[in-house]
């Protein structure tokens, strides 16, 4: 990573705090819709909006409790952190992804938190390679990650390449890119090497120490 491509601590948190909130702000929107429906008078209309309480409520706890630990600083007070919680976590982010569905096939045990961080991560950009929907394929063998990503025209997006390899500009990498560039950051504290497999309709994610 060159010093045109690195991204300094004040542009880096601004940059990952934008992306949360652009992540969090529908369900907070949709949230006060629904309050001020249920101020109607219309029985069926509250019942409408008790639903959408419900559903957006669901799908923000869902998303901050991703990014808590993707992110932040979750199990903090522990160096491993166990592989069904963050299986439980990915489940109930993509559980509204109506496009794509989840298979996590990694053993019950637990792992350095740096190391599922980068799994959570680069869980994000595996959904990125297929936007018209598939299946996702999440496995570890070790210390080895495998994320595979089945669906039409499944592929790597060109600049999220670029940020991985290193080439991005800084001054180019946005809030939707920092995710990205955040993953080159725990492939780089993990010591974790990343292989992507180009297959007809299929993306192999493969990190490995």
């Amino acid at each position: 990573m060159t010093d045109a491509s690195r991204l300094n601590d004040l542009q880096l948190a601004s940059l990952l705090c934008s992306r949360i909130c652009h992540d969090i702000l529908p369900s907070v929107g949709n949230i006060e819709n629904g309050l001020e429906m249920m101020q109607s008078d219309d029985p069926e209309l509250r019942e409408a909006a008790l639903n959408m309480l419900l559903s957006s409520g669901k799908r923000a706890a869902s998303r901050l409790a991703f990014a808590r630990l993707a992110f932040g600083a979750a199990g903090s007070m522990g160096t491993e952190i166990s592989l069904e919680e963050a299986g439980k976590l990915a489940r109930d982010l993509l559980a509204d992804d109506r496009r794509a569905t989840l298979s996590w096939q990694a053993p019950r045990q637990t792992a350095p938190k740096s190391v599922v961080k980068l799994l959570l991560n680069l869980l994000l950009i595996a959904r990125e390679c297929i936007p018209r929907g598939g299946e996702l394929t999440v496995d570890m063998n070790g210390a080895e990650i495998v994320l595979t990503a089945r669906g039409p025209r499944a592929m790597l997006p060109e600049k999220v390449a670029a940020v991985l390899t290193g080439e991005m500009p800084a001054e180019k990498i946005d809030a939707h890119l920092v995710q990205t560039y955040y993953t080159l950051l725990l492939l780089r504290e993990t010591g974790y090497g990343l292989d992507v497999e180009q297959g007809e309709d299929e993306i192999v994610l493969h990190a490995a120490p």
